[in-house]
């Protein structure tokens, strides 16, 4: 078992051979399941595994360390790949996967804080999750922890007023211990977010309200790692990452299709997206 409390620092090599394993979790749970949102937990799970295996302090065998860092998973729907980084962490076993929204199970379709407490929060009502992780931030701050919170956001979900009121809040707080993901792939269950509710200039935007923003590719290990080592560089103003990314990224027939945002794969589809992990698909 990784049980160190500090954080891994694993390399982008061996973080790009940990997603395909988790892509590959995340398909096949999905298909046990018969339901789920494939789209946004392959776009969104390179971030989540240089999370969890290169910045992150954690402790697998105490999930609840006080001095831990903290992931909020502010797209709730993309819990699949949460959960597949939890059991490839070894902070919950493998075999659980297998009950991915069943009756009784800890690990359903969103993430539930009351079943799974190791998960930092509830979510999957669009809008909240940056206000929890600047609620959870501010807190570390007035107790003097050097602990950082780190936040997940979908790009559609920042058409939520919520999001606005946090962003013109933490900078005000100085909030340098909160680092913010959009996972940017650009669909949403309604459409192209471009087509719902165009967001450009995102990064922009953000800038206006006083984060320190970077702009990378979110599937280029490199960069998210880089972009990371930037943000400990920060000691007053919160930071915002937007990872342009695909939605499905990785199958051939989900890459950029809002068809896939909710839509389980079927045993046959699995086999082909199987195919196209294993078989080096290049998007």
């Amino acid at each position: 078992m990784l049980d160190s409390k500090l954080p891994q620092r694993l390399p982008p090599e061996k973080l790009k051979e940990i997603a395909k394993k988790c892509r590959i979790d995340i398909l096949e749970m999905l298909e046990k399941a018969g339901s789920g949102h494939p789209g946004g937990s392959l776009s969104a799970i390179d971030i989540i595994v240089a999370l969890f295996f290169h910045e992150m302090k954690s402790n697998p065998s105490e999930p609840l360390w006080e001095d831990r860092d903290r992931f909020i998973l502010s797209k709730g729907h993309g819990v699949p790949a949460l959960y597949a980084v939890l059991a490839e962490r070894e902070i919950i076993p493998k075999s659980e996967l297998s009950t991915l929204r069943k009756i009784n199970s800890r690990i359903q379709g969103h993430p539930d804080r009351v079943l799974l407490p190791i998960v930092e929060a509830s979510t999957g009502s669009l809008g909240q999750g940056l206000s929890i992780a600047q609620g959870i931030a501010l807190g570390l701050k007035q107790q003097k922890k050097d602990s950082k919170v780190f936040c997940l956001m979908g790009d559609g979900e920042t058409q939520e007023g919520q999001v606005w009121e946090t962003a013109l809040s933490a900078p005000k707080y100085k909030l340098n211990n909160l680092v913010v993901f959009i996972d940017n792939n650009n669909g949403q269950i309604d459409g192209h977010v471009e087509e719902v509710m165009d967001l450009k200039p995102l990064a922009d935007k953000w800038r206006a309200f006083r984060w320190s923003v970077q702009e990378i590719d979110g599937h280029d290990f490199n960069q998210i790692v880089g972009a990371l080592e930037k943000t400990r560089l920060e000691t007053e103003r919160p930071s915002l990452i937007v990872a342009r990314t695909v939605k499905g990224k990785g199958v051939s027939f989900m890459e950029n299709s809002i068809a896939w945002h909710g839509v389980s794969p079927n045993k046959e589809q699995l086999e082909q997206a199987l195919l196209d992990l294993n078989g080096g698909y290049k998007s």
